[in-house]
């Protein structure tokens, strides 16, 4: 006979042994010595007597365990053996947590990106505002290319197009990751392209006036801040290099006495080769004592090891401690800086200024020119570049003139 939820709550235990109430079908619901009352499945499959666990009672209501006995039985009427259905139904939701776009992005993230566990790390800081509230939990494998493009929608509404390019690149390397992994099988945001408006290009803010970059560097030489943030900020202006680049310099890449700096530019994926002024010189020998056993020239102060280096935003913070606002300088400002005061009041040549940017320059035949073209003349335009910017400094008069090399 059927029992009813009068008599599952009345059933007393026993205090030295287990026992049943049957109700209809093979339902039954065990009642343990200590008091908890498990619904359970007797059915045979494949000629075997077997037991599926159906829930706890009260969690689990009569009625509910009625109901899933009953799609048990049509499993079982179709062939299938419910409890090796529940098994794979488990396992494949355990894949897809494992599997979700989080999951895969913060693994890309910790493996493949440098300074990923500082909480102010720009790529992590994107994902995190921009995908993870709506993709997140959602498995990589089941994201198609309207998902992404509903996210970036998003970021294109709040009037930042060049971030929803960026955000979408990001997506493309976690996807990238994603295949090599064996998660999914192609990169979709390649689907995407064309769907964004153009990117107009990101402004940097740079004081490119010598009258203007004077009180900056005065500033930046009584900056109290860090000493390891201080001497970076003093290099800037000398190699106006990208800020990725110079946070990430590694001592390993410097050669003092050769007065260089020879590094692989990520962003084009060709080696680049900084001459090193005296005054650049200057800087490193009296950083090295502090940052010299470590792998990075800056290292975070987070780790005295010298194996992260420092945050991506250390040299934009103290440039807004020292009251240059966001309209007046940026750190990638430092290259508008070089390029504009080095051809307009230098008189540098203008190829021997790209080269020394790391944009891709070509001679007359088209043929891209090599790490080491014009090296010497490039030497000595870097050496010019931190002279002028010395007297600049100290507020001598600059006669700024046409210099012919």
């Amino acid at each position: 006979m059927a029992i009813s939820d009068t008599t599952i709550k009345a059933a007393k235990p026993l205090p030295d042994k287990s026992y049943k109430l049957s109700d209809e079908k093979g339902l039954h619901i065990l009642i343990n010595p200590n008091g908890s009352k498990y619904f359970r499945l007797k059915y045979r499959f494949a000629g075997k007597e077997k037991t599926l666990s159906l829930g706890v009672y009260p969690e689990t209501t009569l009625k509910q365990a009625r109901e899933k006995r009953d799609i048990a039985r049509k499993q079982i009427a179709d062939g299938v053996d419910p409890s090796e259905n529940k098994k794979a139904v488990k396992e494949s939701r355990e894949t897809s947590a494992t599997n979700s776009f989080e999951i895969v992005a913060r693994e890309w993230g910790a493996k493949k990106v440098n300074d990923w566990e500082d909480k102010n790390n720009r790529s992590k800081r994107m994902l995190e505002r921009n995908i993870f509230p709506w993709l997140g939990s959602k498995p990589i494998t089941d994201i198609l290319p309207i998902d992404i493009l509903n996210c970036l929608r998003r970021v294109e509404d709040r009037g930042t197009i060049e971030t929803a390019h960026r955000v979408l690149q990001i997506c493309g390397q976690v996807f990238r990751y994603a295949v090599a992994t064996s998660r999914v099988d192609r990169d979709i945001t390649p689907d995407l392209r064309g769907a964004l408006p153009p990117a107009k290009g990101e402004h940097f803010a740079s004081l490119t006036e010598p009258k203007d970059a004077a009180p900056l560097l005065r500033a930046i030489d009584i900056y109290t801040g860090s000493f390891i943030v201080k001497s970076a900020l003093q290099l800037a202006p000398l190699v106006f290099v990208r800020p990725s680049e110079l946070r990430q310099a590694e001592w390993a890449h410097i050669d003092v006495e050769a007065k260089e700096w020879r590094y692989l530019v990520t962003k084009t994926q060709t080696q680049h080769i900084v001459p090193l002024s005296t005054q650049s010189i200057e800087i490193l020998t009296k950083l090295q004592p502090l940052t010299g056993h470590g792998r990075f020239v800056f290292s975070s102060a987070r780790t005295p090891n010298g194996s992260r280096p420092m945050s991506d935003v250390a040299m934009l913070a103290a440039l807004r401690r020292m009251g240059f606002t966001k309209d007046e300088m940026s750190v990638h400002g430092f290259r508008a800086m070089a390029r504009t005061i080095l051809d307009e009041v230098l008189g540098f040549r203008p190829d021997f200024i790209d080269h020394q940017l790391a944009h891709a320059v070509r001679d007359a035949n088209g043929r891209a020119y090599n790490r080491t073209s014009h090296l010497p003349e490039r030497h000595k335009m870097m050496q010019s570049w931190s002279d002028y910017l010395e007297k600049l400094k100290v507020g001598a008069e600059v006669i700024q003139f046409k210099q012919i090399v």
